[in-house]
Formats: C-alpha cells, sequence, structure tokens
C-alpha cells in the first residue's frame, strides 16, 4: 500500500500522540537522517530511537499541530506547534519542519526552532 507523501507526514505527526517509539521509527527509512537544528544530526533508526525518546518519555502528552503543510516533490514542509505536558506544565514548540520521503517512507527530517523557547518552557524555575 502506497500513501502519498503529505498523507504520510500527517500520519507521523499524528502518530506522536500514542508517544509510542516504535510505531514512530517505522514511519523511517533504515539510514534516516533526524536533524533538530540546534542539536547535532543523527543517522539511522538506532541512534534516531534515543533522541525521540528524550521528547517522549518524560512528556505525559504530546501532540504535533500542523498549522501549514506543502508538497514540492519528495519534500513535505510544515508548519507546527508541537505541544507536550511534562510535569504537569504545557509546552508549546513552534517550528518548521522539513521531511524527505523516498518510496513512502522518511529518509530525512529536519526541525527548525528555538531552543531558548523550550528550554524556557522545561527548565524549573
Amino acid at each position: 500500500m502506497t500513501f502519498d507523501n503529505v498523507d504520510l507526514v500527517r500520519r507521523f505527526c499524528e502518530t506522536f500522540a500514542g508517544r509510542d517509539t516504535d510505531a514512530l521509527l517505522e514511519f523511517f527509512t533504515e539510514d534516516a537522517v533526524y536533524h533538530n537544528m540546534p542539536m547535532q544530526p543523527v543517522q539511522g533508526k538506532a541512534a534516531i530511537r534515543p533522541v525521540l525518546e528524550m521528547f517522549l518519555k518524560p512528556a505525559e502528552k504530546v501532540a504535533f499541530e500542523i498549522l501549514t503543510i506543502a508538497e514540492a516533490g519528495d519534500v513535505v514542509l510544515t508548519e507546527r506547534i508541537d505541544r507536550f505536558v511534562i510535569g504537569g506544565k504545557s509546552v508549546d514548540l513552534p517550528l518548521c519542519g522539513v521531511f524527505e520521503v523516498n518510496d513512502g517512507k522518511i529518509a530525512a527530517w529536519r526541525d527548525y526552532f528555538d531552543m531558548a523557547t523550550w528550554t524556557r518552557q522545561t527548565t524549573a524555575q
């Protein structure tokens, strides 16, 4: 079964609500690259897993709200607000994501966001 690229990215973003790392990894090619721009990129599912878990494990709730989505060939662009509940606190992270799709799987994912926005909301005060 094949899905168009926009549908693939929408389903990927919706899957975050389940906070299931294995389910999320199924969307990636084996050699996929994941790059949160404020951090170093990682390559391959084994390297992507701990980065996803860094955000998912402490979260009580996760929702990726897509504000805008566009496709250009095998690239899907998203403007999102990634919403987390961590330690009872709401954390809203506005960002833009770029997904490169290859044969129905995510081959590269880059998120552009301000790390200070994340840190300010997740640091105990």
